[in-house]
């Protein structure tokens, strides 16, 4: 099995898991959250430990060793990217599974599974979707949107658009449901390193915004800021950033 085919069937399976545990109805709220997040991160910890046992591994879910720093290869994972969303039963929620080689977000896979039917966004397969006229959409946090972001879509005469996981705003984009996601709130490595592969594949451009490359497998998994947006919207947005 492909390292591509592995991420992709893993965060399918994990969303399954995680849409079986809330219809169980037997938790809801943050107590569905948490039970979610410890039995997708269960199965996803297994797993790779199985398929994978020579590759380091950093989940959100499982306490952080300083062993994957020595690897090339690392699985960076996020059980449930959303965990409000999904507890709060909404669509807007999924799950990561990526491989950093080197740093480099390489291999990627983000399921959504609230969606109807389900989607996988995998990096070893990308679709076409048409380019969208006028001025840009900004996918942005539905509680805290990112002050940056608030004044390039003023600078731009851009759209908001509300939505809640990383994953979910980050797979808009690749989709062209919006144009921009600009995130300056701080995160880490497991919120992007899945989609930045899968959106990368796509041919979007990814950074930091200062325009600096995003690097995994760091000591300190805080990143700052990300950046995610169509290559025709690079410039622009750099320069209502700098203006």
């Amino acid at each position: 099995m492909t390292d591509a085919d592995l991420a992709a069937d893993l965060a399918e399976t994990a969303g399954s898991i995680l849409l079986a545990v809330r219809n169980s109805r037997i938790f809801e709220g943050k107590a569905l959250g948490k039970a979610g997040d410890l039995t997708a991160n269960e199965f996803l910890i297994q797993a790779l430990r199985h398929q994978r046992p020579e590759d380091g591994l950093l989940s959100e879910e499982s306490k952080d060793t300083e062993e994957r720093l020595n690897k090339s290869r690392v699985w960076i994972i996020d059980p449930v990217d959303g965990t409000r969303e999904y507890g709060e039963v909404r669509s807007d929620w999924a799950v990561h599974v990526a491989l950093a080689v080197d740093g480099i977000a390489t291999v990627g896979a983000v399921a959504l599974p609230g969606l109807a039917g389900g989607l996988v966004l995998r990096s070893d397969r990308t679709d076409d979707f048409p380019a969208h006229q006028g001025p840009p959409r900004l996918v942005v946090s539905r509680t805290r949107p990112a002050a940056e972001a608030l004044s390039v879509a003023k600078r731009l005469g851009g759209e908001l658009l509300p939505m809640g996981s990383a994953g979910a705003k980050a797979m808009a984009v690749v989709q062209g449901e919006a144009e921009i996601y600009l995130h300056s709130g701080g995160q880490y490595e497991w919120d992007s390193c899945a989609p930045v592969a899968v959106a990368a594949a796509y041919g979007l451009h990814c950074s930091r915004i200062d325009g600096s490359p995003l690097v995994y497998n760091q000591k300190d998994t805080y990143m700052p800021d990300l950046l995610i947006c169509r290559e025709e919207w690079k410039e622009p947005v750099f320069d209502a950033l700098n203006s």
